[in-house]
């Protein structure tokens, strides 16, 4: 049964819960879902900001609002979820388990690290306030993103009559990434005591060498390495990233 949060899509035995990325939505797992539901019960999660134009927080931005409404979503279970993350997705995934240990029993952490401060979102804004409210065609979409974003977009954007309209503000989305160059999460990082998994794309967007220090400085923490990988690695990578999920999820009780 669908929580208020969450979308059941298949599956039994541990909950698998399915975060996505800045810009993402729930639906983009569609892919994966199929050979993970072969492990658990698993769940897909729209985050604040990404759960259609016009649906704004009530709330300012801020990672805490972030992590206290995936909370909600993951105790409406009754039970410790496996968060699969990406990018921002992993982000709060693993901020929930520094918080709410009680909530999360492993974490996979794909393409994010936890400090990207310096860093500014002024080279992307320009691109983003770009971007029409919505695309004619799938076609439009392909071009404006590429074969393997622009599926992922097409499954997230809202559909409408009469194309493809974004699914967020991107003002809001500019916020949600801005503050990541204020601060850092290193602290919450060292929280973690759930067993987890990082992958790192060849083509990363996160600061050079951090996943790695990530991998030595975490509890139980394995990190992968997937060269020739673009940051959705899920997507661009489908199969190392099945074999390296699969793998994980092998090493302690999941399924039914």
């Amino acid at each position: 049964m669908d929580t208020p949060l969450l979308a059941r899509r298949g599956g039994e035995g541990t909950p698998l819960v399915l975060v996505h990325g800045l810009m993402g939505r729930g639906t983009t797992w569609s892919r994966q879902v199929p050979w993970l539901a072969q492990w658990g019960e698993v769940f897909t999660y729209d985050a604040p900001w990404h759960r259609g134009r016009g649906v704004d927080d009530g709330f300012p931005v801020s990672t805490e609002r972030f992590v206290a409404d995936l909370g909600d979503a993951v105790a409406s279970l009754g039970r410790p979820a496996v968060m699969v993350g990406h990018s921002m997705g992993a982000l709060h995934s693993w901020c929930l388990a520094a918080e709410r240990p009680d909530l999360v029993s492993a974490v996979v952490v794909e393409d994010m690290a936890p400090d990207f401060r310096g860093r500014t979102t002024g080279p992307w804004e320009p691109w983003l306030h770009a971007l029409p409210a919505e695309f004619a065609t799938a076609q439009q979409v392909y071009d404006e993103f590429g074969p393997v974003a622009g599926r992922y977009f097409l499954e997230a954007f809202d559909r409408t009559a009469t194309g493809w309209r974004l699914h967020g503000d991107p003002h809001r989305w500019i916020e949600i990434a801005a503050e990541w160059g204020t601060r850092d999460y290193w602290s919450q990082w060292r929280a973690v005591s759930a067993p987890t998994l990082l992958m790192e794309a060849g083509d990363s967007v996160t600061p050079p060498g951090q996943m790695k220090k990530m991998a030595e400085t975490g509890v139980r923490a394995t990190y992968l390495h997937v060269s020739g990988a673009g940051h959705l690695v899920h997507d661009d990578a489908p199969r190392k990233y099945r074999d390296a999920v699969e793998a994980f999820l092998s090493t302690f009780p999941c399924g039914a």
